[in-house]
């Protein structure tokens, strides 16, 4: 389930309310209740899960879950220990199922700092914003203007920059954030629908664990069920924007205008030069190093140096660009002849 500091739980919903809610049809177990909605592989018998790519079939045939929202064509996948609900759009109706069954905590009336701060070592430079439950550890300063959301918590000796948001975040101790970042906002998630596209509702966090810096206007988004996480340690320049889902490992150093889409793995140790282009679902192994300006849209093996676009190995890349310059130079020869 999400997590309770930030996100409410409304009330349970009988599945054959859900079906109408969501623009969906009943094919059974419409008095079962749910409370909730997870991905198939977490999913338990009081939450709804949904099926969209064949691809996920075989998480289909193992989940626990008490709801699932699937194609007409694909009912004969479902446990037959689940209500089904169907649907020509079933990621559509999976996130309007997710908006009727959780919110967000907004931030609609500050903290004192009292119930915020461990101690008087806690400095709050003017115009900090404290959200209700949130948790500043001894020795921390908060830059001005800076916006603390319901439920973060902080560490001990972390340095926030001004005008930071902090939202649906646990930070570590000794994280550096400099001015301008936005921690926690919404990933990119739409799915497609009869009426356009919908907002994928994002119920994760991020998590930021102990030595991490981040620089000034970067963006790490929360995740869209399980967590987006830096490791200890890693280093991100400024204007670097990660997706939700990724997971980057420890020592990490990552240069400005990298880009990392959604659900990207990254292995500990790894080096990104600046504007790197990672796609989504990538696999990076343990100390890759991705080249400036590269592009990558296959899984790195660990210890690799891949560069250009579409990235590839190092040296495959410098065989390819010494022969192609050389059929360039070749044909204008020809040409002068």
């Amino acid at each position: 389930m999400p997590d309770a500091r930030f996100f409410l739980t409304l009330d349970a919903i009988k599945v054959s309310d859900l079906a109408e809610r969501i623009g969906g049809t009943l094919v059974r177990g419409g008095d079962a209740v749910v409370t909730g909605v997870a991905p198939l592989a977490t999913a338990d018998d009081q939450t709804v899960a949904f099926l969209g790519d064949r691809k996920f079939v075989e998480a289909m045939a193992s989940t626990s879950a008490g709801c699932v929202i699937l194609p007409e064509s694909a009912v004969e996948l479902a446990p037959s220990s689940a209500a089904v609900i169907t649907s020509r759009e079933p990621q559509a109706a999976w996130s309007r199922a997710a908006l009727a069954l959780h919110r967000p905590i907004l931030l609609d009336h500050a903290a004192s700092v009292s119930e915020v701060c461990e101690d008087e070592s806690v400095s709050l430079a003017p115009g900090v914003v404290l959200g209700k439950g949130a948790r500043i550890g001894r020795g921390t300063h908060v830059g001005a203007n800076t916006v603390i959301g319901p439920g973060v918590q902080i560490g001990r000796n972390c340095q926030i920059g001004s005008q930071v948001t902090l939202g649906f975040a646990l930070i570590g101790d000794r994280v550096t954030i400099l001015s301008g970042a936005r921690i926690g906002e919404a990933g990119f998630g739409a799915a497609g629908s009869s009426t356009g596209p919908v907002d994928v509702p994002q119920l994760g966090r991020v998590i930021l664990q102990d030595g991490v810096t981040i620089g000034a206007n970067t963006c790490i988004d929360r995740g869209a069920f399980d967590d987006t996480v830096v490791g200890e340690n890693s280093k991100i320049d400024n204007l670097v924007q990660i997706g939700h889902n990724c997971v980057i490992g420890r020592n990490a150093l990552i240069a400005a205008h990298t880009g990392i889409s959604g659900s990207v793995r990254v292995g500990d140790n790894v080096m990104f030069g600046g504007k790197a282009g990672i796609g989504d679902h990538i696999s990076i192994g343990e100390g890759a190093r991705v080249a400036a300006g590269a592009g990558v849209l296959a899984d790195i093996p660990a210890g690799e140096t891949w560069s250009g676009y579409p990235a590839k190995p190092i040296r495959q890349f410098l065989r390819e660009t010494v022969w192609l310059a050389r059929q360039v130079t070749r044909k204008k020869g020809e040409g002068r002849d």
